[in-house]
């Protein structure tokens, strides 16, 4: 498994898979951010925005370059808002009693997006104040979420936005503890 995740090809499919679903994530928040003031335009799109952190450690990879703070935060954002979006979607089947192709395109991808973050965190060269700036980005990103009512759009769902942003909060917790976990395992162990 670890020769096939590390392959060269596998890395470039990878890289161009997210790469691509990065662009259309963009293009799937398009109309939100129209609306959105500018000042809160790096915070709204937040699951392309993690993907492209990812997309940006695979193509450093390919060149055979590394960045800590880009590691951090695509392996926090990426189990961030790949759950996230997962539990909002299934959330959406809950209370519409249906849910579209894209629904379903969704849950799929995002959990992808949470897995394949953490399978890459053996190469990963996260330092603890790598950890710290992503753990800073991401609960800043739930305050201009739900403080400042920036969060995604997601239909019948803004009837819950406190326990979705409770949630959320808590998935951020998770999520840093997670990447503290699969990045600084091995260091504790030397």
């Amino acid at each position: 498994m670890y020769r096939l995740l590390f392959h060269r090809y596998s890395i470039m499919l990878l890289f161009i898979i997210n790469l691509v679903g990065t662009v259309y994530g963009y293009m799937w928040y398009g109309w939100q951010l129209e609306i959105t003031p500018a000042i809160f335009l790096p915070f709204v799109p937040d699951s392309p925005t993690a993907s492209l952190f990812f997309t940006i450690f695979l193509g450093l990879l390919l060149i055979g370059k590394q960045n800590g703070y880009i590691e951090a935060l695509a392996v926090v954002s990426l189990f961030k808002y790949g759950l996230w979006a997962v539990v909002m979607n299934l959330l959406t089947l809950v209370v519409n009693g249906t849910l579209s192709w894209q629904g379903y395109m969704l849950i799929a991808s995002h959990l992808g997006m949470a897995i394949q973050g953490i399978l890459y965190a053996p190469v990963y060269r996260v330092k603890l104040r790598h950890l710290a700036v992503a753990a800073i980005v991401v609960l800043h990103n739930d305050i201009i979420d739900y403080v400042f009512g920036m969060m995604p759009i997601y239909g019948n769902l803004m009837d819950y936005m406190q326990v979705i942003g409770y949630f959320t909060f808590w998935l951020s917790i998770v999520s840093i503890l997670v990447g503290y976990i699969v990045t600084q395992h091995k260091k504790a162990r030397n």
